[in-house]
């Protein structure tokens, strides 16, 4: 990701998450979250008197959940040796929510129900990296050439 350019990085973050949801019809929504469960981005974003109607993933209430569980996660599969959490998947009757470690931070992606869910992982771990790198948090050895 070429971050050369005056960009915000809230700009960058949103640009980041539209992509992803060009890239992968079915994607309703997307937020990026701090590890403290506080809304860092979203897209679409709430800037609408709709407010959390347009993006459902961007209420704090969900923020904040969406941390809490990737934290019981990353605690669960510690204790269980299993290594570092990739994803949490939560699957319902409507659709699928996907979340991923972005650094000290985390993507959550809300998907329709009959979306291809390789697109959406594809997609959404390419925007991980994205927002790992945008947000500091990449590693040395982990940046793109």
């Amino acid at each position: 990701m070429d971050t050369s350019t005056t960009e915000y990085r809230s700009e960058q973050l949103e640009k980041t998450l539209r992509v992803l949801h060009a890239a992968v019809p079915g994607i309703k929504a997307s937020v990026v979250v701090n590890l403290d469960g506080l809304l860092v981005s979203a897209y679409p974003s709430d800037d609408t008197d709709e407010g959390s109607h347009n993006n459902p993933t961007g209420s704090p209430q969900v923020a904040a959940m969406s941390a809490t569980l990737v934290g019981l996660a990353i605690r669960v599969l510690k204790r269980l040796e299993q290594g570092e959490l990739k994803r949490l998947l939560m699957e319902a009757e409507e659709g699928q929510m996907v979340v991923y470690p972005a650094g000290e931070s985390l993507l959550a992606v809300l998907v329709e129900k009959d979306t291809k869910l390789g697109k959406v992982i594809y997609a959404a771990s390419r925007a991980t990296a994205d927002i790992t790198e945008i947000l500091g948090f990449a590693k040395d050895n982990d940046k793109k050439s």
